[in-house]
């Protein structure tokens, strides 16, 4: 089956680069466009994408208002947002409405479409040497929020499941944690599946803004 996107930026030549490119990938179709982050909401809910290709500066509700409507939802959609090197500040926002990750907006053909495979599987971190840069550097400041990350809640894990959590914030896949572990790479799946329930997280990113804000990963 295909994996059915939404492309969602207020410039039309952005819309239209995307869709031409996607759509010229034979498991990805683009079902389609929305102008703002409120048309995106409606959308999702009448489209039942797959993956949002999000922009985060737009008219009406930006990006990381309407990732955060999307995921607050409850919908299978996993955002995909679009960004700039100078917009990252606005990358570690979205990321912590719970966008499942990024991509920047000069990245070729093969780089957006396996991005989007990737975020639609919910297998691996995107572009993991970015995501590490990004979060380590917003982690600095980032608040411990009492509640929903803390001790407590990182003391239901047992001393694997947390080392796979780190492991997880430093960009490694499923197989690059299991051949560090030295198992198999179902057991890893295992333990990832139980982080996540654990700690009620939607996805491997926000397994990684949390390591990074309960301070299990210390920025260097």
């Amino acid at each position: 089956m295909s994996t059915r996107v939404l492309i969602v930026d207020d410039q039309m030549m952005v819309r239209e680069g995307f869709s031409v490119l996607l759509n010229a990938q034979p498991d990805i179709e683009v079902i389609g466009e929305a102008v703002d982050g409120r048309e995106a909401v409606a959308k999702v809910r009448e489209l039942r994408p797959d993956v949002v290709l999000m922009d985060i500066r737009m008219p009406e509700m930006n990006g990381i208002e309407a990732t955060r409507e999307i995921v607050a939802a409850d919908t299978s959609a996993r955002v995909l947002v679009l960004t700039t090197f100078d917009l990252d500040e606005y990358v570690y926002q979205a990321l912590r409405a719970g966008a499942s990750g990024f991509l920047l907006k000069d990245a070729s053909a093969r780089q957006l479409a396996e991005g989007v495979r990737v975020v639609a599987s919910g297998d691996a971190l995107l572009a993991p040497s970015v995501t590490r840069r990004l979060i380590t550097e917003f982690a600095r400041s980032a608040p411990v929020r009492r509640g929903v990350v803390g001790a407590v809640h990182v003391e239901e894990l047992t001393d694997r499941e947390t080392e796979v959590l780190v492991l997880i914030a430093q960009g490694l896949s499923n197989a690059e944690i299991a051949e560090r572990l030295v198992v198999a790479e179902s057991t890893i799946k295992t333990h990832v599946s139980r982080v996540l329930v654990k700690l009620g997280l939607r996805d491997r990113t926000q397994a990684a803004v949390y390591a990074y804000e309960s301070r299990l990963i210390t920025p260097s």
